[in-house]
């Protein structure tokens, strides 16, 4: 499984992918979302995580470009990855385009849950284990 984790904070992009290394999922990696658009063009993934507060272009406007490809990878499952608990916030990211929100600090059952449960509602199948 190839999994593009979009994040501006080197720390966050860590934990996740010393969680991913374990169940034996590949992580790329963009610092911000102009480099995870870039990144989403010239290569397969299977998962796209995106945080929504970063420099530049924020979590948000990133999963509307991708819903708004003219490709096959505007399909991508999107996870949202966020700190932010505002009460419309699941809402907003939903009406973006996101397939599901995971608060951080971000558990690794939590993270392989979430990756399974949203791959198998795309396959209309059995979820699929990390």
């Amino acid at each position: 499984m190839n999994i593009l984790f979009i994040e501006d904070d080197p720390m966050n992009r860590r934990v996740v992918r010393d969680m991913l290394d374990v169940a034996g999922a590949s992580m790329a990696e963009a610092e911000h979302a102009e480099e995870g658009l870039r990144k989403i063009g010239a290569e397969d993934f299977d998962v796209v995580l995106v945080d929504l507060r970063m420099p530049g272009m924020d979590g948000i406007e990133a999963i509307e470009r991708i819903r708004a490809r003219d490709d096959a990878k505007a399909e991508l499952p999107i996870i949202v990855v966020t700190a932010d608990t505002a009460v419309d916030l699941r809402e907003r990211c939903m009406t973006a385009g996101a397939d599901e929100v995971l608060f951080k600090p971000v558990a690794m059952d939590a993270l392989f849950d979430t990756i399974g449960r949203v791959l198998a509602l795309r396959s209309g199948g059995e979820g699929m284990l990390l």
